[in-house]
């Protein structure tokens, strides 16, 4: 088969190291950045639909429930992709995967532009959440592929900050956009940018052990700690819920994607109905949220892996910078009680903490399971979020339709940032009772 449709080997693969120079390479950077715009993108498509909720608020006339129950259906088809991408992923090899997943959301993101109705945004989310699904599987097996242990936080944070590139780019461009030619051209311009993003992909990306812009020294460097704890056959899925290290993962992610996603879904609503601030005020507010978030999410990457070059244990390292990124998280409770501007910085607060958490708790799937098992379990547990995800947006919803109704949407908004800022806190102990160690296991074999 042609180079960019083969599957891909893991690094534990036999294979010889290109004869090249044994000065240290820094290729995998140029993968990271791969991975960084494709995830930024990514969530520039998400962020559009709630950046123009008060255009279609009124081309549509949808309620709060409604609007909730559209971002639901995304959720729904997003975690069913999650579970199907993990084992394609670990099946076809990350290049394929990915290159699948972005054909598939850039399609249906300009879809978005042929559509007018509540229904109808209801098909095309769907099948948006179903293409998007393969970027972090995707993404977190070509970290786990490509960097050794103490880089992948920091690696996982960088492409990671992607999410918060996109949410940054999107405020300050697709709201002039739509007001310039019409909603339908932001959709349209996100289908076109992922299209692009493909054409850099294909030639550029592939394992460590077949590029050809990989070093010696590099190679042996990704290498350095190679994965010893069992089989690298391919790992059937199912077989994976019966470790405790995946439920791990499962019950932190169904408890904190959710509040991410609060986050991309309702900030724009929250200024408006709070503070009477339309998208064109609000704009600034929400860029500069995700400017905070951008800067900090990528110092919580860094400051675990700098801890375990000191010395520290990577399970002493993950715990503590996840219990300190979870603390950071409980001042949001007050933020309906603040100025805007103070309401801004404990969001951003908050948010960076959240990316920060998130980057760590994926790298703790790597740190324990052998790289066959990776996407996998990461689809399972991004299942799992998006379970989260499902619920969340409905109750959100209803529950801010009956505070409105009594004229008293601040309440409403009062409560969901209580939940989101208690929710790190529960799935940090929860995660610990799960997984006391982040290290690899012995993973019994699969039953015939």
């Amino acid at each position: 088969m042609p180079a960019a449709l083969t599957p891909e080997k893991t690094p534990s693969e036999d294979a010889t190291p290109q004869p090249q120079s044994g000065v240290l390479g820094n290729y995998r950077w140029v993968v990271c950045a791969l991975l960084f715009f494709a995830t930024t993108i990514n969530y520039i498509d998400r962020q559009i639909l709630s950046l123009l909720k008060e255009i279609l608020d009124k081309q549509i006339g949808w309620t709060n429930e409604q609007f909730g129950l559209v971002n639901s259906a995304f959720q729904f088809a997003y975690g069913m992709g999650l579970l199907g991408f993990g084992w394609f992923v670990d099946r076809f090899g990350t290049k394929i995967g990915y290159a699948v997943s972005i054909i598939a959301w850039s399609i249906s993101a300009a879809a978005h532009a042929l559509v007018g109705s509540f229904t109808g945004f209801i098909t095309a989310r769907t099948a948006l959440g179903l293409g998007e699904a393969g970027n972090f599987p995707s993404a977190i097996k070509a970290v786990a592929l490509w960097f050794p242990k103490r880089e992948r936080a920091f690696a996982t944070s960088i492409f990671n900050a992607g999410t918060n590139a996109g949410a940054l780019i999107a405020p300050a461009f697709i709201p002039w956009m739509a007001l310039t030619w019409g909603w339908q051209s932001c959709f349209l311009a996100a289908g076109i940018a992922g299209m692009l993003w493909l054409f850099l992909w294909l030639p550029f990306y592939d394992t460590p052990d077949k590029s050809r812009h990989v070093g010696a020294a590099e190679l042996a460097l990704i290498r350095s700690d190679r994965d010893e704890n069992g089989s690298q056959d391919k790992v059937p899925w199912l077989s994976l819920l019966r470790y405790r290290q995946t439920w791990s993962f499962i019950v932190a992610k169904f408890l904190t994607d959710p509040v991410w996603w609060f986050f991309l879904i309702w900030l724009p609503d929250f200024f408006k109905k709070t503070r009477g601030l339309e998208i064109k005020k609000s704009w600034i507010h929400i860029v500069t949220i995700y400017g905070i978030v951008t800067v900090l999410s990528i110092f919580g990457g860094w400051v675990t892996g700098y801890l375990t070059r000191r010395g520290w244990t990577v399970t002493r390292a993950r715990k503590t910078g996840m219990f300190i990124f979870a603390l950071c998280a409980v001042p949001i409770l007050a933020v309906t009680r603040v100025g805007d501007w103070t309401a801004v910085l404990l969001i951003g607060l908050a948010g960076s903490a959240h990316q920060a958490w998130s980057a760590n708790l994926y790298t703790t799937v790597s740190d324990m399971f052998p790289k066959p098992a990776v996407a996998s379990v990461i689809g399972i547990g991004g299942m799992a979020g998006s379970a989260g995800g499902i619920l969340f947006p409905a109750l959100t919803g209803r529950l801010l339709d009956h505070f409105e109704s009594l004229g008293n949407a601040t309440t409403g908004y009062a409560i969901l940032f209580g939940i989101c800022g208690c929710m790190y806190l529960v799935a940090f102990g929860c995660n610990h009772l799960l997984a006391p160690r982040f290290e690899p296991f012995q993973m019994r074999p699969a039953q015939a």
